[in-house]
Protein backbone atom coordinates (compact mmCIF):
# COMPACT_ATOMS: atom_id res chain seq x y z
CA UNK A 1 0.00 0.00 0.00
CA UNK A 2 2.91 2.37 1.04
CA UNK A 3 4.39 1.87 -2.39
CA UNK A 4 1.12 2.71 -4.11
CA UNK A 5 0.63 5.79 -1.83
CA UNK A 6 4.58 7.21 -3.31
CA UNK A 7 4.19 7.40 -6.76
CA UNK A 8 0.72 8.73 -6.24
CA UNK A 9 2.10 11.56 -3.79
CA UNK A 10 4.81 12.37 -6.08
CA UNK A 11 2.34 12.89 -9.06
CA UNK A 12 0.68 15.51 -6.68
CA UNK A 13 3.50 17.72 -5.73
CA UNK A 14 4.68 17.22 -9.66
CA UNK A 15 1.01 18.93 -10.18
CA UNK A 16 1.20 21.70 -7.71
CA UNK A 17 4.61 23.19 -8.72
CA UNK A 18 3.11 22.87 -12.27
CA UNK A 19 0.46 24.95 -11.35
CA UNK A 20 2.35 27.17 -9.33
CA UNK A 21 4.62 28.41 -11.89
CA UNK A 22 2.19 28.88 -14.19
CA UNK A 23 0.58 31.29 -11.86
CA UNK A 24 3.94 33.27 -11.50
CA UNK A 25 4.43 33.61 -14.59
CA UNK A 26 7.38 31.28 -14.45
CA UNK A 27 6.32 28.34 -17.07
CA UNK A 28 8.75 28.45 -20.10
CA UNK A 29 9.96 25.36 -22.19
CA UNK A 30 12.78 25.07 -24.03
CA UNK A 31 11.69 25.69 -26.98
CA UNK A 32 10.00 28.59 -26.20
CA UNK A 33 13.05 30.40 -24.44
CA UNK A 34 15.46 29.76 -27.57
CA UNK A 35 12.60 30.77 -29.46
CA UNK A 36 11.55 33.79 -27.95
CA UNK A 37 15.13 34.83 -27.79
CA UNK A 38 16.06 33.98 -31.33
CA UNK A 39 13.11 36.76 -31.95
CA UNK A 40 14.66 39.38 -29.49
CA UNK A 41 18.16 38.99 -31.15
CA UNK A 42 16.79 38.82 -34.94
CA UNK A 43 15.17 42.58 -33.57
CA UNK A 44 17.79 44.37 -32.57
CA UNK A 45 19.84 43.22 -35.58
CA UNK A 46 17.15 44.94 -37.74
CA UNK A 47 16.99 47.78 -35.37
CA UNK A 48 20.88 48.25 -35.40
CA UNK A 49 20.69 47.72 -39.12
CA UNK A 50 18.54 50.27 -39.46
CA UNK A 51 19.85 52.88 -37.23
CA UNK A 52 23.13 52.57 -39.20
CA UNK A 53 21.09 53.27 -42.69
CA UNK A 54 19.38 56.07 -41.49
CA UNK A 55 22.86 57.46 -41.05
CA UNK A 56 24.62 56.70 -43.73
CA UNK A 57 25.44 59.05 -45.56
CA UNK A 58 25.18 57.34 -49.21
CA UNK A 59 21.29 55.89 -47.88
CA UNK A 60 20.50 59.43 -47.60
CA UNK A 61 21.37 61.18 -50.60
CA UNK A 62 20.48 57.83 -52.45
CA UNK A 63 17.10 58.88 -50.56
CA UNK A 64 17.51 62.90 -51.43
CA UNK A 65 17.59 61.88 -55.23
CA UNK A 66 14.80 59.08 -54.81
CA UNK A 67 12.97 62.11 -53.42
CA UNK A 68 13.74 64.57 -56.59
CA UNK A 69 13.06 61.84 -58.65
CA UNK A 70 10.09 61.40 -57.92
CA UNK A 71 9.17 64.80 -57.16
CA UNK A 72 7.90 64.58 -53.76
CA UNK A 73 9.35 68.09 -52.62
CA UNK A 74 7.19 68.07 -49.58
CA UNK A 75 9.27 65.04 -48.17
CA UNK A 76 12.77 66.77 -49.63
CA UNK A 77 12.34 69.47 -46.52
CA UNK A 78 12.55 66.13 -43.92
CA UNK A 79 16.33 66.39 -44.59
CA UNK A 80 16.93 69.78 -44.64
CA UNK A 81 18.95 70.81 -41.61
CA UNK A 82 16.67 72.13 -38.63
CA UNK A 83 18.80 74.85 -37.38
CA UNK A 84 20.85 76.22 -40.32
CA UNK A 85 18.66 75.30 -43.25
CA UNK A 86 19.51 74.40 -47.14
CA UNK A 87 21.47 76.53 -49.54
CA UNK A 88 21.10 76.10 -53.44
CA UNK A 89 23.94 77.09 -55.54
CA UNK A 90 23.45 76.90 -59.63
CA UNK A 91 27.54 76.45 -60.34
CA UNK A 92 30.15 74.71 -58.33
CA UNK A 93 31.58 78.39 -57.25
CA UNK A 94 29.51 79.12 -53.58
CA UNK A 95 28.86 82.41 -52.93
CA UNK A 96 27.71 83.22 -49.20
CA UNK A 97 26.55 86.91 -50.62
CA UNK A 98 24.92 85.71 -53.09
CA UNK A 99 23.08 82.29 -53.36
CA UNK A 100 19.52 81.70 -52.71
CA UNK A 101 19.43 80.40 -48.67
CA UNK A 102 15.99 78.73 -47.39
CA UNK A 103 15.06 78.10 -43.53
CA UNK A 104 13.05 74.50 -42.91
CA UNK A 105 10.18 76.99 -42.29
CA UNK A 106 10.70 79.06 -45.35
CA UNK A 107 11.03 76.20 -47.69
CA UNK A 108 7.84 74.57 -46.40
CA UNK A 109 6.29 78.01 -46.80
CA UNK A 110 6.85 78.48 -50.25
CA UNK A 111 7.55 75.00 -51.91
CA UNK A 112 3.74 74.74 -53.02
CA UNK A 113 3.57 78.37 -53.98
CA UNK A 114 3.83 80.35 -57.05
CA UNK A 115 6.26 83.02 -55.37
CA UNK A 116 9.25 83.01 -58.00
CA UNK A 117 13.07 83.35 -56.62
CA UNK A 118 16.11 85.18 -58.32
CA UNK A 119 18.66 81.66 -57.62
CA UNK A 120 21.63 83.53 -59.90
CA UNK A 121 22.84 83.76 -63.11
CA UNK A 122 22.29 81.38 -65.98
CA UNK A 123 26.52 81.04 -67.16
CA UNK A 124 27.26 82.86 -70.63
CA UNK A 125 24.11 85.06 -71.02
CA UNK A 126 24.24 86.43 -67.82
CA UNK A 127 20.45 86.72 -67.15
CA UNK A 128 19.06 85.68 -63.60
CA UNK A 129 17.30 82.62 -62.87
CA UNK A 130 13.81 83.42 -61.83
CA UNK A 131 11.83 80.89 -60.76
CA UNK A 132 9.60 79.03 -58.06
CA UNK A 133 11.03 77.00 -55.80
CA UNK A 134 9.37 73.56 -57.28
CA UNK A 135 10.80 74.53 -60.95
CA UNK A 136 14.14 75.22 -59.67
CA UNK A 137 14.30 71.73 -58.21
CA UNK A 138 12.75 70.23 -61.32
CA UNK A 139 14.57 71.58 -63.86
CA UNK A 140 17.56 72.86 -62.21
CA UNK A 141 18.99 71.05 -59.36
CA UNK A 142 17.81 67.54 -60.95
CA UNK A 143 18.15 68.22 -64.18
CA UNK A 144 19.47 65.14 -65.09
CA UNK A 145 18.71 62.16 -63.53
CA UNK A 146 20.96 61.73 -60.99
CA UNK A 147 19.55 58.59 -58.96
CA UNK A 148 21.24 56.61 -62.37
CA UNK A 149 24.58 58.87 -61.84
CA UNK A 150 27.95 57.95 -60.05
CA UNK A 151 28.09 58.03 -56.60
CA UNK A 152 31.27 59.49 -55.12
CA UNK A 153 31.64 60.56 -51.34
CA UNK A 154 33.89 63.75 -50.30
CA UNK A 155 35.66 63.83 -53.43
CA UNK A 156 35.16 65.73 -57.05
CA UNK A 157 34.38 64.01 -59.87
CA UNK A 158 33.36 67.05 -62.36
CA UNK A 159 35.87 69.11 -63.12
CA UNK A 160 34.78 72.47 -65.44
CA UNK A 161 36.58 75.90 -66.07
CA UNK A 162 34.79 77.12 -62.90
CA UNK A 163 36.40 77.63 -59.57
CA UNK A 164 35.11 75.09 -56.95
CA UNK A 165 35.43 76.19 -53.27
CA UNK A 166 33.44 73.82 -51.85
CA UNK A 167 35.67 72.77 -49.24
CA UNK A 168 36.31 76.14 -48.39
CA UNK A 169 32.94 77.06 -47.57
CA UNK A 170 32.19 73.56 -45.74
CA UNK A 171 35.99 72.56 -44.66
CA UNK A 172 34.31 69.99 -41.97
CA UNK A 173 31.45 68.76 -43.48
CA UNK A 174 31.01 65.65 -45.74
CA UNK A 175 29.20 66.13 -49.47
CA UNK A 176 28.30 63.99 -52.18
CA UNK A 177 28.76 63.97 -55.85
CA UNK A 178 26.34 62.77 -58.29
CA UNK A 179 28.20 61.58 -61.86
CA UNK A 180 26.95 61.82 -65.16
CA UNK A 181 29.48 61.50 -67.92
CA UNK A 182 29.65 63.75 -70.97
CA UNK A 183 28.47 62.16 -74.55
CA UNK A 184 31.28 61.38 -77.38
CA UNK A 185 28.81 63.88 -79.41
CA UNK A 186 29.75 67.15 -77.36
CA UNK A 187 33.59 65.68 -76.40
CA UNK A 188 32.08 65.09 -73.09
CA UNK A 189 31.60 68.63 -71.70
CA UNK A 190 27.79 67.96 -71.50
CA UNK A 191 28.58 66.35 -67.66
CA UNK A 192 26.85 67.29 -64.78
CA UNK A 193 26.83 67.01 -61.52
CA UNK A 194 24.89 67.10 -58.30
CA UNK A 195 26.50 67.59 -55.07
CA UNK A 196 24.81 67.64 -51.86
CA UNK A 197 26.46 68.68 -48.68
CA UNK A 198 25.50 67.00 -45.16
CA UNK A 199 25.83 68.32 -41.50
CA UNK A 200 25.05 66.06 -38.62
CA UNK A 201 22.57 67.12 -36.06
CA UNK A 202 21.00 65.36 -33.17
CA UNK A 203 22.45 61.86 -34.47
CA UNK A 204 21.18 62.36 -38.16
CA UNK A 205 22.54 63.45 -41.43
CA UNK A 206 20.78 66.91 -42.80
CA UNK A 207 20.88 68.19 -46.01
CA UNK A 208 22.52 72.10 -45.25
CA UNK A 209 23.78 73.03 -49.45
CA UNK A 210 22.63 71.69 -52.78
CA UNK A 211 25.12 72.11 -55.59
CA UNK A 212 24.99 72.01 -59.07
CA UNK A 213 28.06 71.92 -61.35
CA UNK A 214 29.00 71.53 -65.10
CA UNK A 215 30.96 73.04 -68.10
CA UNK A 216 31.05 76.69 -68.04
CA UNK A 217 32.00 79.03 -70.97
Amino acid sequence: MKKLLLPIIGVFILISCEKEAAASGTVQTVGDSAIAKSDTVILREVETAEIQSASSIKSVNDRILNILQQKDYWELGSYIHPEKGVRFTMYAYVRPDKDKVFSLADYRRYINTEVKFTFGEKDGSGDLYVATLKTYLDKWVYKRDFATGTYYENTFRGSGNSLNNLKEIYPALNFTENYIEGSQKYGGMDWNALRLVFEEFNGRYYLVAVINDEWTI
